[in-house]
C-alpha cells in the first residue's frame, strides 16, 4: 500500500467514508438522488471506482487509490480479475487521463495511480486495448518524456507502458511515436544507483520489442549492437553480482529481438554469441550468476546460424521402383540404384509415434481429435472387397480341414513347409547363398575389414596380406551395386578376385565356429547364414552384421536407467555452439553410405572406422568433428526424406578407456526417453568371442535436444533433434555395435520360426508355417498357425477342435520397433513350449500370428514406412493388394475368419512406444471415448461388453511391466485407419488391442528405475499368453493348482500393480 494522504485508517471504515462524502459531492453538484441510487444498489467496489472517476479533491482521490492498493495487496488475484470484471481497468485510465491533462499534473496522484495500473494491468488482458479506447498510450509515452529525469515517476510510467504492450496494436502506436528511443535513452552503462528504473526501462523495451515492425526499428537504428554493448559492460563491471536482475532484463531484451529473423542475424552479425558465450563460461561457475546461464545458452540457440545437413540429397539413399509408377530408383546419384536383390522398407508406427506426438500439443487437441458420432462409433463399414475373394484365404485354416493322419510320422509339416519356402524363393539361386558364407565372417577380431588376420592383441598376423579390399562393393550375386560400366574382363578378374576371398573367409568362419562355436548353443549362426542368404534388401546386402550371426544372451543382471546430471545438456550444446569459434575443428567425412568407391575406406589410425551396410542397419555418414567426437546422419526412410530415428551400425578401430561422443544430428521426435534414463545398446565382439554374447546398455551423459541443423534442400521449418551420448570402449581395436534398441532381424525371425517347428512335438501340437504374401521387395510374410492336436480323430475331439476360438497376433508393422519382435518371441516361443499353461492354451484356441507384417523395412532398418512410403498401420481401411499387400492380405484373412464365423476373440498388434515407460494396451470403446470427449450423448443407457478391460486387468496383476494405469480404450478420428480400431469397428472384434512396450523402462513395481531387456520383453510376451487364460470357456481352468503354480503368482510379482 502506498502511503499518500492519511497514513492510518481501514479500508472498510475508509469506505463508508466516501459512501457518505460521494454522496455529499455529488449533491453539491445537483446529482443527489443519482449518486443516491447508485450507492444503494452497487457493491462498495462499484462506489470506489465511480467516485475515483469524478472525486474532484486530492484528499479523496489519494484515499480511494490506497484503499483500493490495500485491497488488491491483501487478496490474491481473484480479487484482482473481480474489479477488472466491475471495470476498474477502464476507471483508473479515465482518472489516469484526467489528472495528466491537468495544466500542471499533480504527480502525488500520478505515482499510485500508475502504480495501481500497472498492478490491475498485469492480470488484465485487454489493458492495451482498453488504454487505446481511453487515449492513455500516447499520453502516458509523453508524460514519459515529460519527467525522464525523476526517476519515481519515470519508472512507473514505464510499468504502465509495459502492461500497455500486451497489444501488438498499442505497441506499435508507441514504436511508431518513438517510443523505442525515449525508452532507449533511459538505459545507461554500468551504475551503481537508480536500479530500479534502469530495470523498468529495460523492461519496458523487452515489452515493445514484442512485434516484428519494432524489432526492424530496433535493427535499423543499431539498438541491437548497443544492447550486446550494454550487457557486456554490466557483466565486465558488476563485479559483485549487484545487478544480475540488470542483466537478466537485458538478456530478456535480446531474447525478444531474436525471435524475428532480422533480429537474430543482427545478433549474429554484431558478435552477439560469441559475447554470450564468452560471458556464460564466466557465469558457470559463480554461484551468484548461476540465473545468467540458462537464457543466455537459450538466446545462443536462437541466433545459431542453420547449418544444412552434410548430404547430397534430403532423399533416403536407398530408393525402390514401385509397381504402377515410375521407378523412383532413377536418379543420379549411383548409390541410389538398385542392387540385382533389391527392395526397401520403411513404415511408420501406429499408436507408437502419433500416440507419441509431443505431450504439450497431445493435451491441448486430444479431446478434439476423440470420435463423437455415435453411428461412426457403433457401425460397422461394407468390406472393402466382395465376399468371393475370401475364399482363397482358405488356404490357412488347414486345422480346419486337415484329418490328422500324417501327425504320427509328422511327414506332412517338413513338406508343406518346404514346399511354401521353396515356391516363395524360387528365384534365388545357390551363388546367394555362397556369397552370404563370406559376409557372415565380420571383419572384427582377428580379421579386419581389408581381410587380414590380426592376433588377440590387435597386431597383424605374419601371414596377414597386405593388400587391402573392400567387401562391401557387390550384392550377393556379384553384380556391381551401383556406377558406370567397368571393362568385362577387370570385372572377370575381380570376380576370380572374390571367389578367392570368400573361400579364404568360409576357412575362417569355419575355423571361428569351430573355436568358439560351443559358446552359442543358444543359437546356430549356420542356420541364421542360410536364411539370410535368401533375404532380398534394397543395396543387396552381403555382410552379416556380428550379433546377428553370432547370436545375443541377455545379461545376468537388470540393468538400471542411467543417471543425468542437471547441466549435462547445457554442456553439450554448448560445445556445440563452440564449433563455431574453435580452430580445432576437423570435419571430415569418415563413413558414407552413398560412396561405394575405394576413398570410402578410411585408413586414419586414430580415427574410427563405421559401417552399416547390413540387416537393420541404419547409419548415412559419420563425420569426425573433433579427435573423439563424431556427428552421425541417419538414413531416411525409402523412398521418402523423413523418419530418421532408428539406428543400427558397426565402429571399430577405437581405443580403449578413451570416452568417445557420438551426436545423432537428424533425429526428428520432439522427444525421447534419452532424457529420461534412457541409453543406447551396444554389442562387443571380443566379448562375445569370451563367452559373453550380450546386447548391454552403454552411454554416459545422454541428452536429446534441438539442434541447429536443417534440411540440405528444401522443407523450410524442418526442426531436426540430436541425441548425443558418450561411450568409453573396454578393448582396443575390438570391434562393436551400436544400436537404438536391441536389434532384431526378417533373418532373425525366419531362423527362430525353423528353430521352433523343429522342436515341437507334430502329434502334440499342430504347427503350421506358410506364407501369407509376399512383400514388395519379394520377402516371405510368414503366418504361423499353433493349436493342439486332437487327442484322437474321433467326432468329439474333432469337433472340439474345429470350434476352439481363434486368437490373432501381429507385431513389427513399424520396422524400428524391434522391442515388439522381442516381445513375440516370447509369446511363440512360449506357445510351442512344454508348459502346461501354453498346452492349456493350445487346446483352447488356434492361434494365427503374423510376426512381421513389414518385412522390408525391418530388412532394410527404416523406422517408421514401407516401401510405399506410407505407414502400414494408417493403411488398414482400404489397403492396396499392390503397394501394401502384407496389410491387405492380413485383412483379408481377418475378414475370412468373420464370414465363416470364427470371428477372433482377441486380436492384439505388438508395438513399441518412444516416450513413454511401461507396457500397456490401447483398446476401444464406445462410452468411454463417448465420456472422454464431453459428448451430449447419454452414456448412461449405452451397453457395452465390459470384457474388453478383463486382459488388462488380468495382466496388471501378472506382469511386473505392465502399467494398468498407462491403458485406455478411446477411440481417436486419427487413429480410424490402424489395425485396432478397424478390426474392432469392421470385424466385430472385442478386444482389439495394440501393445505398446517401452524402448526405455519402468516406473512401477518391481522393475522400477531398471530398464528393460530382452528377457523382461520375452517374458511379457509370456505373460500376455497368461492372461488369455481368463478367457476360456472353461472357466475351471482358471483355479486349477498346476496351472497357478505355473504363472507365479507369487507376493513380489502382485507387488508391481500400477495403483499401488
Amino acid at each position: 500500500m502506498f502511503g499518500y494522504g492519511r497514513s492510518n485508517f481501514t479500508w472498510n471504515g475508509t469506505l463508508r467514508e466516501l459512501e457518505a462524502s460521494s454522496q455529499a459531492s455529488c449533491e453539491g453538484r445537483g446529482r443527489s438522488n443519482m449518486s443516491a441510487a447508485a450507492a444503494n444498489s452497487s457493491s462498495g467496489l462499484e462506489v470506489l471506482l465511480s467516485t475515483l472517476q469524478n472525486a474532484g479533491d486530492i484528499e479523496s482521490t489519494l484515499n480511494i487509490l490506497n484503499v483500493l492498493d490495500e485491497l488488491l495487496s491483501a487478496g490474491s488475484d481473484r480479487r484482482i480479475h473481480y474489479m477488472i470484471t466491475k471495470g476498474g481497468s477502464q476507471a483508473l485510465l479515465a482518472a489516469l487521463v484526467k489528472t495528466a491533462r491537468c495544466l500542471n499534473p499533480n504527480y502525488t496522484v500520478l505515482v499510485p495511480l500508475l502504480h495501481l495500473l500497472a498492478k490491475l494491468g498485469c492480470r488484465d488482458r485487454r489493458i492495451g486495448v482498453k488504454a487505446e479506447d481511453a487515449d492513455a498510450v500516447l499520453l502516458t509515452l509523453n508524460l514519459l518524456k515529460q519527467t525522464a529525469t525523476h526517476t519515481r515517476i519515470s519508472a512507473a510510467c514505464l510499468m504502465v507502458i509495459q502492461v500497455y504492450c500486451s497489444s501488438v496494436t498499442a505497441a506499435n502506436l508507441l514504436g511508431e511515436h518513438r517510443g523505442l528511443d525515449a525508452i532507449y535513452r533511459l538505459i545507461p552503462p554500468h551504475t551503481s544507483r537508480h536500479l530500479t528504473p534502469i530495470k523498468a526501462a529495460i523492461d519496458a523495451l523487452a515489452a515493445l520489442l514484442c512485434t516484428k515492425a519494432n524489432v526492424r526499428t530496433a535493427v535499423s537504428k543499431g539498438y541491437v549492437s548497443g544492447l550486446l554493448t550494454l550487457y557486456q559492460d554490466w557483466h565486465s563491471r558488476d563485479v559483485g553480482h549487484v545487478a544480475v536482475r540488470i542483466r537478466l532484463a537485458l538478456l530478456r531484451c535480446l531474447h525478444q529481438v531474436a525471435h524475428s529473423t532480422a533480429g537474430r542475424e543482427a545478433v549474429l552479425a554484431h558478435g552477439g554469441i560469441h559475447l554470450l558465450f564468452q560471458t556464460t563460461q564466466a557465469c558457470r561457475f559463480s554461484q551468484g550468476t548461476e540465473s545468467l546461464v540458462e537464457p543466455s545458452v537459450q538466446l545462443m540457440r536462437m541466433c545459431h546460424p542453420k547449418t544444412p545437413l552434410p548430404l547430397r540429397s534430403d532423399h533416403s539413399a536407398y530408393s525402390f521402383p514401385l509397381p504402377g509408377r515410375e521407378d523412383t530408383g532413377a536418379r543420379s546419384n549411383p548409390a541410389v540404384a538398385l542392387g540385382s536383390t533389391a527392395e526397401s522398407g520403411e513404415e511408420e508406427s501406429e499408436d507408437e509415434d502419433n500416440e507419441d506426438e509431443s505431450q504439450e500439443s497431445e493435451s491441448k487437441d486430444f479431446d478434439d481429435d476423440l470420435e463423437t458420432d455415435l453411428n461412426k462409433l457403433r457401425s460397422r463399414p461394407e468390406p472393402d472387397r466382395p465376399r468371393e475373394q475370401l475364399a482363397q484365404y482358405s488356404q490357412f485354416c488347414l486345422e480346419l480341414t486337415h484329418d490328422f493322419q500324417e501327425l504320427e510320422s509328422g511327414s506332412e509339416s517338413e513338406e508343406s513347409s518346404s514346399s511354401s519356402s521353396t515356391a516363395l524363393y524360387s528365384s534365388s539361386s545357390s551363388s546367394d547363398e555362397e556369397a552370404f558364407l563370406r559376409s557372415c565372417s565380420p571383419p572384427p577380431p582377428y580379421l579386419r575389414r581389408d581381410g587380414r588376420k590380426m592376433d588377440r592383441e590387435g597386431a597383424d598376423s605374419p601371414s596377414s596380406s597386405s593388400k587391402e579390399r573392400t567387401p562391401y562393393e557387390r550384392g550377393p550375386d556379384g553384380e556391381e551395386t551401383g556406377g558406370e560400366k567397368v571393362d568385362e574382363r577387370v570385372r572377370e578378374r575381380e570376380r576370380e578376385k572374390e571367389r578367392r576371398e570368400e573361400e579364404h573367409q568360409s576357412s575362417l568362419v569355419d575355423r571361428l565356429l569351430a573355436s568358439h562355436g560351443a559358446r552359442v548353443l543358444h543359437h546356430d549362426p549356420q542356420l541364421y547364414r542360410a536364411a539370410a542368404a535368401l533375404t532380398r534388401s534394397i543395396p543387396g546386402f552381403s555382410i552379416l552384421a556380428f550379433p546377428d550371426f553370432w547370436g545375443h544372451l541377455p545379461p545376468p543382471g537388470l540393468e538400471p536407467m542411467a543417471p543425468r546430471r542437471p547441466t549435462v545438456q547445457r554442456q553439450k550444446v554448448l560445445e556445440d555452439i563452440q564449433r563455431l569459434f574453435d580452430d580445432d575443428i576437423i570435419n571430415q567425412v569418415v563413413f558414407d553410405l552413398e560412396d561405394t568407391g575405394p576413398q570410402c575406406i578410411n585408413d586414419q589410425p586414430d580415427t574410427l572406422r563405421f559401417f552399416s551396410k547390413f540387416e537393420c542397419g541404419n547409419l548415412r555418414k559419420a563425420v569426425q568433428v573433433r579427435r573423439y567426437e563424431y556427428d552421425l546422419i541417419l538414413n531416411a526412410d525409402a523412398n521418402c526424406s523423413i523418419n530418421t530415428q532408428w539406428f543400427y551400425f558397426e565402429v571399430s578401430n577405437m581405443v580403449a578407456d578413451i570416452p568417445y561422443r557420438f551426436n545423432v544430428i537428424n533425429c526428428e521426435k520432439t522427444n525421447s526417453q534419452f532424457n529420461y534414463g534412457m541409453q543406447p545398446v551396444l554389442y562387443s565382439v571380443r566379448e562375445a568371442l569370451d563367452g559373453r554374447p550380450h546386447w548391454v546398455r552403454t552411454g554416459t551423459e545422454i541428452c536429446y535436444f534441438r539442434n541447429h541443423f536443417c534440411p540440405a534442400h528444401g522443407r523450410r521449418g524442418q526442426t531436426f533433434y540430436t541425441l548425443t551420448f558418450t561411450v568409453t570402449f573396454k578393448h582396443k581395436e575390438d570391434v562393436c555395435y551400436l544400436a537404438y534398441h536391441y536389434p532384431y532381424t526378417y533373418s532373425a525371425l525366419q531362423s527362430h520360426l525353423q528353430v521352433l517347428e523343429r522342436s515341437v512335438d507334430p502329434a502334440k501340437v499342430f504347427f503350421r508355417q506358410q506364407t501369407l504374401c509376399s512383400s514388395l521387395a519379394g520377402n516371405s510374410c510368414p503366418l504361423v498357425t499353433i493349436t493342439a492336436c486332437p487327442a484322437s480323430r474321433g467326432w468329439r475331439d474333432m469337433h472340439q477342435l474345429r470350434n476352439r476360438p481363434c486368437l490373432v497376433l501381429t507385431a513389427r508393422v513399424h520396422p524400428s520397433e524391434s522391442n515388439a519382435s522381442w516381445v513375440m518371441r516370447g509369446t511363440l516361443g512360449f506357445l510351442c513350449s512344454r508348459d502346461p499353461v501354453a498346452q492349456s492354451l493350445r487346446e483352447a484356441f488356434v492361434f494365427k500370428i503374423i510376426p512381421m507384417l513389414n518385412p522390408d523395412g525391418v530388412i532394410n532398418g527404416t523406422h517408421r514406412c514401407a516401401l510405399n512410403g506410407e505407414d502400414l498401420n494408417r493403411q488398414w481401411s482400404k489397403p492396396s493388394p499392390v503397394l501394401s499387400p502384407t496389410i491387405y492380405h492380413a485383412k483379408g484373412l481377418l475378414y475370412y475368419l468373420n464370414s465363416i464365423g470364427r470371428t477372433p476373440l482377441v486380436f492384439c498388434d505388438y508395438h513399441g512406444h518412444s516416450r513413454k515407460k511401461n507396457v500397456f494396451l490401447y483398446g476401444c470403446s464406445v462410452k468411454e471415448t463417448l465420456w472422454q470427449s464431453g459428448s451430449a450423448v447419454d452414456t448412461v443407457g449405452l451397453k457395452e461388453d465390459p470384457g474388453y478391460r478383463t486382459i488388462p486387468k488380468t495382466l496388471d496383476r501378472i506382469a511386473p511391466a505392465f502399467s494398468f494405469n498407462s491403458c485406455n480404450y478411446l477411440v481417436e478420428k486419427s487413429r480410424s485407419a490402424t489395425a485396432r480400431v478397424v478390426v474392432w469397428r469392421e470385424m466385430g472384434v472385442l478386444r482389439s488391442y495394440t501393445m505398446e512396450s517401452t524402448y526405455n523402462g519402468c516406473d512401477q513395481g518391481i522393475y522400477k528405475g531398471l530398464q528393460t531387456g530382452t528377457r523382461e520383453l520375452e517374458e511379457m510376451g509370456v505373460k500376455f499368453c497368461h492372461s488369455l487364460l481368463s478367457l476360456r470357456r472353461d472357466e475351471s481352468a482358471l483355479y486349477s493348482k498346476t496351472l497357478i503354480n505355473h504363472i507365479h503368482l507369487d507376493s513380489n510379482v502382485l507387488d508391481h500393480k500400477s495403483h499401488q
